[in-house]
């Protein structure tokens, strides 16, 4: 199986089983977000304590990019710290850049690295990474 086929089957994976899809009975950080350009919308939910990312949801509508990054970075995030859960969204910003960026334990994000190919994409796979982004500077100020 070459890298590519892997690639793709673990973001439909994502896309058709997502991780963290739902909502937050809880006092959660809520971020809407949308890409104009293709119609996709994501709510992002985060529970936070003591400047930590306690628990992270998602709900939305868009394609199998944006919604299959949404369930990664969820996954990614949860039990991070802010200054961690930064870290992250800057090496996946780097990502989709094309740098050669290691996700260690959160190596399905890797998976997306094929979509610098396409710039149209890249919104796509951000747009749950921005949502994250907003919703600590939301908790900063």
């Amino acid at each position: 199986m070459q890298l590519d086929d892997l690639y793709r089957r673990v973001i439909m994976d994502h896309y058709k089983n997502p991780r963290n899809r739902g909502t937050l009975n809880t006092d959660a950080v809520t971020i809407n977000l949308n890409n104009p350009t293709c119609g996709d919308r994501i709510s992002l939910q985060l529970q936070v304590e003591d400047g930590k990312v306690i628990d992270a949801k998602f709900s939305g509508e868009g394609c199998s990019i944006s919604l299959s990054s949404a369930s990664m970075m969820t996954e990614a995030v949860k039990g991070k710290t802010y200054e961690e859960a930064l870290g992250l969204a800057e090496r996946f910003s780097g990502l989709m850049k094309g740098e050669d960026v290691d996700f260690e334990e959160n190596e399905d994000i890797e998976a997306l690295s094929g979509v610098n190919k396409f710039p149209a994409r890249i919104k796509c796979a951000t747009l749950a990474w921005n949502a994250l982004r907003k919703g600590i500077e939301q908790q900063h100020v």
